[in-house]
Formats: C-alpha cells, sequence, structure tokens
C-alpha cells in the first residue's frame, strides 16, 4: 500500500458557517481551527493546506467559562516607550468581538507560514449577516465530542 499525499491542486475546498452564540470560546475555536487544517477530511496531510473556509457569525454572543470576561486581558503594543496598551476581555467584546475569535483560533494553528495562510480562510462578523452567501456555506452546529466524525 502507497501512502497518500496531498496535492494543492487537486483539494476542493468547501465553505462552513457557525452560529457561535451561546458557544464556548475554546471548544468552539478547537472545532474551527480543525476545519481550517483539514483533519476532518480523509486526506489530511500535514504540509499541504486541505482545509475549508469558515464564516463565524454571531461573534459578540460568545461565551467563556469562569471569570475570565474579567481576569483575561489582551495587550497591543505601540512599538514606543509605555505604548502596552491592556484591554480586559469584556471590554474586547464590546469593543472588537470579532479580535477574540481569530486570536483564540489563531493560537490553536501551528506557528508557520501555512497557518498564516490558513488564518485568511476564515471570516468573523460580529452580527448574523455576512457578505459570503454567493458561495453557499453549509451550516455546521458543532458538536459536544467533535465535529471531525460528522463533517464527512
Amino acid at each position: 500500500m502507497k501512502t497518500y499525499n496531498a496535492k494543492p491542486g487537486e483539494i476542493e475546498q468547501q465553505w462552513h458557517i457557525i452560529d457561535a452564540s451561546g458557544k464556548i470560546l475554546g471548544r468552539l475555536s478547537t472545532e474551527i481551527a480543525n476545519i481550517l487544517r483539514g483533519k476532518h477530511r480523509p486526506t489530511f496531510t500535514p504540509h499541504v493546506d486541505t482545509g475549508d473556509f469558515v464564516v463565524v457569525i454571531n461573534a459578540e454572543k460568545i461565551e467563556m467559562t469562569g471569570n475570565k470576561w474579567k481576569t483575561k486581558n489582551y495587550y497591543r503594543h505601540s512599538e514606543w516607550f509605555g505604548g502596552l496598551k491592556t484591554m480586559s476581555a469584556e471590554q474586547m467584546r464590546d469593543h472588537q468581538p470579532e479580535f477574540i475569535i481569530r486570536e483564540a483560533v489563531k493560537g490553536m494553528l501551528p506557528k508557520n507560514k501555512l497557518a498564516r495562510n490558513m488564518i485568511t480562510k476564515l471570516k468573523v462578523y460580529a452580527g448574523p449577516e455576512h457578505p459570503h452567501k454567493a458561495q453557499k456555506p453549509e451550516a455546521l452546529t458543532p458538536s459536544e465530542p467533535g465535529l471531525i466524525g460528522r463533517i464527512n
């Protein structure tokens, strides 16, 4: 038997839509990262981008367990002395809710050039509206044990 390796030209990428309202951030972002990597496919190849596009709607209604809304902080720096800015997760949800999901998924992808291409296939929107209706995204409801066995 020979091992099959996917080639970049023969992968058909699909579009999936996920409603994030009421979902826990960590559990949702691991399933999104698996779809972006292509781990849900039987032709998964680690060095080739075999993943699909993911559209996440209702990012403002994401949930976090425990007291993380007040204790989790997001940092950014302006590259000037004393330019460190801190924002709690609660403030970030009010200011830019898409950033919370994007950063959680980005942290679960490998740290290489391939992952930088994978994160561009993630589209996150705060409300229920999105401009990707022409791609006919397939609705996915993340399951508790995992989405991997249910997609194909």
